[in-house]
Parts: C-alpha cells; sequence; structure tokens
C-alpha cells in the first residue's frame, strides 16, 4: 500500500527539510518510505532522493536548447513533469513504498498552479493521498500574513484536490510569537482580535473578510507546529499523517 505526501509551500519555507525529517521519522520507525524529488531546478538537497525528476528534465538543457533564461527554463521544466509521470510511475511501482514523499518545486506556484502538477498528483497511482502545507513561521508571524500566506494554502488544497494538513515550520525561530500563531490558526475569533490591533485599517478589513470567507466554506488554517532542527512537534506531524492516510493505523 503506497501512500503519497506531497510536501508543498512557498520558496524557503523548509520542504526539502520536512521531507528528510520525514523520510527518517519513518526509517526510524520500522516503515519503508522513498523520496521523489519534483524539484528539476534545485542544485542541492539534505537527502539522497529515491526518484529524481532532474534524471529526465534538465534545466541547463532546455537553457541552451530553447534560448531561455534561468526562469523559462524553470517554467518550462515544471510543465514537463507531467509527461514524465508514466516513467516515474514506473520507479514508483518497483521501489513499492510505504510511504512516497514528494519533494515540489520551490516555487509553489510552477507546480500547483498550472495544470503539469494538478494532472501529476491527481494521475500519479497511489492508495491514498495528502498534502502538507508548509506554513514559514517567520512569514505567518503578522496576522495580516497569516491570512496571506493561509489564502494562499487554500488555493492550492483547491488545485491539488487532495487532503491537506498545515505544517508551521521553524518553530524554534518564532518561540516568542507561537502561541499567537497557533490562536490564530485554532480561532477566528483570536484572529480577529488581532486584526484589530492593525494600525492599516484598510488591510486588516480586507484580511478579515478573506479570513472569515474561509472560515465559512471549511477552509479554516488549523495546523501543526514543528521544527526541522529540534524535531519539536514532527511527532504530532505524523500522527496528524496517519489519521489522514490511514484512519490512524501508522506503519
Amino acid at each position: 500500500m503506497v501512500n503519497a505526501i506531497f510536501i508543498t509551500g512557498t520558496a524557503g519555507s523548509g520542504k526539502s527539510l520536512l521531507t528528510s525529517r520525514l523520510l527518517q521519522w519513518y526509517r526510524d520507525n520500522g516503515a519503508y518510505p522513498a523520496t521523489l524529488n519534483l524539484d528539476p531546478g534545485v542544485v542541492s538537497l539534505p537527502y539522497e532522493p529515491d526518484i529524481d525528476v532532474r534524471n529526465y528534465i534538465d534545466i541547463s538543457t532546455l537553457m541552451e536548447s530553447y534560448g531561455l533564461g534561468p526562469n523559462g527554463a524553470l517554467v518550462m521544466a515544471s510543465d514537463m513533469i507531467a509527461t514524465k509521470l508514466d516513467e516515474i510511475q514506473q520507479e514508483v511501482d518497483e521501489a513499492n513504498p510505504d510511504y512516497l514523499i514528494v519533494d515540489t518545486p520551490g516555487q509553489i506556484e510552477l507546480f500547483a498552479f498550472r495544470a503539469s502538477g494538478q494532472y501529476f498528483v491527481s494521475n500519479l497511482h497511489a492508495d491514498s493521498k495528502a498534502t502538507l502545507f508548509a506554513f514559514d513561521g517567520t512569514l505567518v508571524s503578522s496576522p495580516i500574513n497569516f491570512v496571506a500566506i493561509s489564502l494562499l494554502s487554500s488555493s492550492v488544497r483547491l488545485r491539488l484536490k487532495t487532503a491537506q494538513i498545515n505544517v508551521l515550520t521553524k518553530r524554534d525561530l518564532v518561540i516568542d510569537k507561537l502561541k499567537d500563531i497557533m490562536d490564530w490558526a485554532a480561532s477566528a475569533h483570536a484572529l480577529e482580535s488581532a486584526l484589530n490591533n492593525e494600525k492599516e485599517t484598510e488591510y486588516s478589513l480586507l484580511s478579515k473578510d478573506l479570513s472569515r470567507s474561509m472560515t465559512k466554506a471549511g477552509f479554516a488554517p488549523g495546523m501543526v507546529a514543528m521544527s526541522s532542527v529540534t524535531m519539536n512537534g514532527l511527532v504530532n506531524v505524523a500522527a496528524a499523517l496517519a489519521r489522514t492516510l490511514n484512519q490512524g493505523e501508522d506503519g
């Protein structure tokens, strides 16, 4: 039984490090995980991918062959990911892991908001699928930023159409704001109270309207906090995944 976990989030939010920590967690707990790197432009990773899209798509070759700059090559490479699904699927089937941890491209818009990413998530064969969205703790320490990233998280959920778990990363860097952030995630009232204290009235009102709409639509951003440095909270992320993927039966 293959459980696919797609790691998403803004650039620099710690997706690859989270991938490596989950990989080690599952190994340490007797499961057989495998990693799939879907970022064709990444230079180095904190883990050794079991399956790597860079074996099929080379950014330098695209730049040279089509006269593209780095950004144009990344867009083209991201669009090509869907065309490599059959080859990647064969590698996944041969590995037959319990958990396939998919590290998505650094720029989330290249994966979630273009047709190839949605196609890949929909058509990858797995018994169950879930998405982790990494909320960068250093970006969401103000209530207006929190709403903005929550909106992005909701957009990713709408695009990829999988069960989604929101993970606050870098909790070790925002200890002084951690309680506030987690309160905003858990309580619409707490978030509105914080927004009421913002000096930029226009953006505060807009943020409150967006927050209410997300809550009403069932997109309230409840989340799990963790640190990939101290490992604090990793057990809670794994437990949330177990509930989502296996109805609570881990391993």
